[in-house]
């Protein structure tokens, strides 16, 4: 992500003052920008936060480039006014940002942390006095590590702690909010988490990788079914990294390589979420690590 080129200071200085304008385009379209918890916040131990697989994983020597870690980061969870500042500046209409589970529930379940939801409480405020959209993300990879300790999202129990959790936020922000992501990126999280170890937690498993993401799409539906409940006017869906996939020749082996590789990473999801169902040609590739799931959990998952 590059820098943005207009520094609180000249904001706050009168310097470019004049918002950033959208010149051609249709004015019913919203200019948005996007966020995560652990890449922005910072302040990993303060004000009551819990440790997450990401805090875990960064600070293991040899795993992140330069042994970065999040733990100043861009420091917004101390700079966010101003920060929030330089979007209304730059003209964004909506903000997607996600929600740090651990700030909420330290542990992944129980005790609440009044300070950590109180603070996204303060931002919806502060978004929606800038006239701009909040499009909160309950889940952006940083899973609480007690709740990895258990298991993690190969355990069912995980799914079952995150509808809690999103009944918990839902409840205290969902007169405001009116569009909710669920999860981020499920396959990078079970795939490249649970799989090929390169995410947090960094484990290398194919049936953990996907255990994790039948029960990060059970999660998605039963989060949907709280949302509806505590946000009833609100848009709920899912954020995916959808990529398109095209054979390198049109001989029979590659066009069946190319198959695969879009049931691992598109289909898998999309069917389930669509079609309630998960497609058959990748049930029989993963026959090994991965038994069909009950049908309540298709229907739970593929909720409008």
């Amino acid at each position: 992500m590059g820098a943005v080129p207009v520094t609180t200071d000249r904001v706050a200085a009168g310097v470019d003052e004049q918002p950033v304008t959208s010149g051609a385009f249709p004015t019913s379209f919203t200019w948005g920008v996007s966020t995560a918890a652990y890449q922005i916040e910072g302040a990993a131990a303060e004000d009551g936060r819990g440790v997450s697989i990401w805090d875990t994983f960064s600070h293991t020597p040899g795993k992140v480039l330069h042994g970065d870690t999040g733990d100043v980061a861009c420091d917004h969870y101390h700079r966010w006014p101003a920060d929030l500042d330089l979007l209304r500046h730059l003209g964004v209409g909506a903000y997607r940002f996600s929600i740090a589970w651990p700030r909420v529930l330290p542990n992944g379940t129980g005790t609440l942390n009044p300070a950590g939801l109180d603070w996204y409480d303060r931002l919806v405020d502060a978004l929606l006095e800038r006239g701009i959209q909040p499009w909160p993300t309950l889940y952006h990879w940083d899973l609480p590590q007690p709740l990895e300790d258990a298991g993690g999202w190969p355990v069912r129990a995980t799914a079952d702690a995150f509808a809690a959790y999103a009944e918990i936020v839902g409840r205290r922000l969902g007169d405001r909010v009116h569009a909710w992501g669920t999860l981020n990126e499920p396959w990078c999280s079970a795939f490249l988490g649970y799989l090929t170890g390169d995410h947090a937690p960094g484990r290398r498993d194919p049936k953990l990788a996907l255990a994790a993401a039948h029960n990060l799409l059970l999660a998605h539906g039963q989060a949907v079914e709280v949302l509806r409940a505590t946000s009833p006017k609100s848009r709920v869906g899912i954020v995916l990294n959808l990529t398109p996939v095209e054979a390198a020749t049109a001989q029979q082996a590659d066009e069946d390589a190319a198959r695969r590789v879009d049931g691992y990473h598109n289909r898998w999801f999309l069917d389930a979420l669509y079609r309630g169902s998960y497609p058959a040609d990748m049930l029989t590739h993963f026959a090994a690590s991965f038994a069909p799931p009950p049908a309540a959990d298709l229907t739970t998952i593929s909720a409008p």
